[in-house]
Formats: structure tokens, sequence, C-alpha cells
């Protein structure tokens, strides 16, 4: 069982694969990180030696990845809605950040509609 940064890889995929499990490891990080290894992406993680587990860690010791990340990640967030910048409000109201437009749509970050009653005819 491969365990790099705190994560258990599966064992039937691709190495090249099995790091973007990783938090903050995409494709492309991952051929990095295996090219300079010196590991063929093609191997499958069961079949990983000690050794290459290991020149994979020390490459990835670069990284940030993980907790580390999430964290980082976590409070440039919080930053953002306490110096009340137009991406922080949007954050603080659960509203998409990046410019989408919300009349239709969104709903994915609005949540469920709300029914809104109409009222009665007199």
């Amino acid at each position: 069982m491969a365990r790099i940064a705190g994560v258990d890889l599966p064992r039937e995929k691709r190495v090249e694969i099995g790091l973007t499990y990783i938090y903050g490891i995409g494709l492309a990080s991952s051929q990095k990180i295996l090219k300079e290894a010196g590991v063929n992406p093609d191997t499958r993680v069961k079949d990983l030696t000690e050794d290459q587990e290991q020149a994979i860690r020390k490459v990835m010791e670069g990284y940030t990845v993980e907790g580390d990340l999430r964290r980082e990640v976590a409070l440039n967030i919080k930053r953002l809605m306490e110096i009340g910048c137009y991406r922080g409000l949007r954050h603080r109201r659960n509203l998409p950040v990046r410019g989408q437009r919300t009349k239709t749509n969104a709903r994915t970050r609005k949540g469920p509609r709300k029914l809104v009653s109409k009222s009665k005819k007199k």
C-alpha cells in the first residue's frame, strides 16, 4: 500500500493517475514529479518498490499539498472576507465569485430554490 503525503494511493491504477488523488497535484504535476524521480508513469501503484516511493516523496517535498494547501486556501478566502473586497463579499454570501450570471443558473452555489408563494387574487 503506497502512502504518500498522508494519502493511500489506489493500488490498481497507474502511478501517474494515482498521484492525482493527492490534493494539490494534477496530471501535469504528477508527470513532472515522476520524471524528476525517475519512475516510469506506466507502472502500477502496487508494483512500486520502496526506493521508488522514497524518490517520489523526496521530489514532493518541494510541493505544498494536502493539509498545508487546504489551510492556505482557507486563509486566503478568510483574508478576502475580512478586508471586505468584492470577492470576499461573494464568498460571505455564498454566491458565485468569478463573474458568473446569477439571474438564472448558479443553483449549485445558491442551493435549492426557495419557494415564493403567489398572492391570492381578490
